[in-house]
């Protein structure tokens, strides 16, 4: 499990210090525009911290991407994308080290689709507040309860989101997730995403 992890932080790493030269960004700009301090990216750039899911959001947003997009294998550019089935077993999972939540990335990595599929555990208690720079694209996604309950605030907005209940909104301002309940949630977050920068 801990090499486990400790692929994946390398991985989000390469794809973070990737999209940043594709983007033709320094540390100091990246950081200007993430409201991340240039030390914190030059650690989770160098696979020498495991990032928060606040702060890869921060990141993820200032390089016009969507947060499940970075945990995405580095394309190669050789030949052509991964096929249109991901396994269960090959699934990305990742555990946000602040909150304790759960994040498995379903849909298939690095296909052309302007659509994502994420599927959330969260923990009783979990609290996760999101304030984010706007994106260059618009983002938009709808959060469907399969268990538990949660609380999504939208801007000053508290939406109180039941088994069976969906909720769609934009990534374009601060949003807050928390479980209320004596039970662990689990929904999925359904994402439209900017079709990924091609890498060179």
């Amino acid at each position: 499990m801990l090499d486990e992890e400790s692929d994946l932080t390398r991985r989000v790493a390469d794809r973070i210090r990737s999209l940043r030269a594709v983007h033709g960004l320094s540390l100091e700009s990246l950081s200007a525009r993430s409201g991340v301090s240039r030390s914190m990216i030059s650690l989770v750039e160098r696979a020498k911290c495991c990032p928060t899911a606040v702060v890869l959001e921060k990141l993820a947003a200032a390089l016009n991407v969507t947060l499940a997009s970075l945990f995405d294998p580095e394309p190669d550019g050789v030949g052509p994308p991964e096929g249109p089935v991901c396994r269960r077993d090959d699934q990305t999972l990742w555990r946000d080290p602040a909150s304790g939540y759960v994040r498995r990335n379903v849909s298939p990595p690095n296909v052309p689709h302007p659509m994502r599929i994420i599927e959330v555990h969260f923990p009783v208690g979990a609290r996760v507040e999101f304030d984010v720079p706007a994106r260059d694209t618009r983002v938009y996604q709808q959060v469907w309860v399969l268990q538990g309950a949660i609380d999504v605030s939208v801007g000053l907005i508290k939406h109180r989101l039941r088994e069976g209940d969906c909720l769609a909104m934009q990534l374009d301002g601060p949003t807050m997730f928390h479980n209320p309940a004596g039970i662990p949630a689990r929904y999925a977050v359904i994402q439209s995403q900017p079709l990924q920068v091609k890498h060179r």
